[in-house]
């Protein structure tokens, strides 16, 4: 679970999350809204890249803000980029091994642990090919991959599905909701495509200018008219 208390950023006159108070309580949670709601600036607070005006954020009951940035990787945060961050000149095997090997785990299960990350996104690959020379589909789970390696506690997936046609994000879809049963993470998903969101996620909360204006089961609050107004525009995109 993460509980998240009156969260304030504030980047000189501007102010990307205003007095967020949310729960995102288990398996995988949605987070939507218009582009510049504040959705990205979240994850790099929870991250450790930004740090906010106030608030508080526990995650399993451990004060996040607390925590510097290397040793929230060690306890378990894991996420992925808009940008794609795997190394183009390493191969599909070396680029899930280095987050593995940042992660804190202790033990001689690199290999087997690095593999099994592999496996469970899908990729057919060979896991000694580069990454650059992979197409779209293979970089976003190699993406992914180093996102579940090193055993995670919390997962932030971050438009892992941007570009993709709709059967690789069906494909997508499956893999991120098996995240918490194999894994036991909690996963929070940014995405606009709303067919994800709703196959994925039980709950999900609204960002709207930096305020949340929804959360709650994602059917419902899908429906909900202020999400409909602010962030889908018209009744029958749902």
């Amino acid at each position: 679970m993460i509980e998240v208390e009156r969260l304030t950023v504030r980047f000189s006159g501007v102010t990307p999350i205003d007095g967020m108070s949310v729960t995102f309580p288990g398996g995988t949670c949605g987070l939507i809204g218009p582009n510049g709601a504040g959705k990205t600036t979240f994850f790099n607070v929870l991250s450790g890249f930004v740090k906010p005006a106030s608030g508080s954020i526990r995650a399993f009951g451990e004060d996040l803000l607390k925590m510097a940035d290397y040793r929230r990787a060690r306890w378990g945060l894991r996420r992925t980029f808009q940008t794609e961050q795997a190394i183009e000149q390493l191969s599909v095997f070396d680029n899930v091994a280095m987050i593995y090997e940042h992660s804190g785990v202790k033990g001689a299960g690199r290999r087997s642990e690095v593999e099994a990350a592999i496996e469970f996104v899908g990729l057919e690959t060979p896991p000694r090919r580069s990454v650059g020379g992979l197409g779209a589909r293979e970089r976003r789970l190699v993406e992914v991959a180093r996102a579940v390696v090193g055993r995670p506690r919390v997962v932030l997936l971050d438009e892992p599905a941007a570009g993709l046609p709709e059967e690789e994000t069906e494909h997508l879809s499956s893999v991120i909701k098996a995240i918490p049963e194999r894994f036991g993470a909690l996963v929070v998903l940014v995405d606009h495509d709303m067919s994800l969101v709703q196959a994925c996620c039980e709950t999900t909360a609204v960002l709207d200018f930096g305020k949340l204006i929804a959360s709650g089961p994602t059917a419902e609050v899908l429906r909900d008219e202020l999400v409909i107004r602010a962030y889908l525009g018209t009744e029958e995109v749902l």
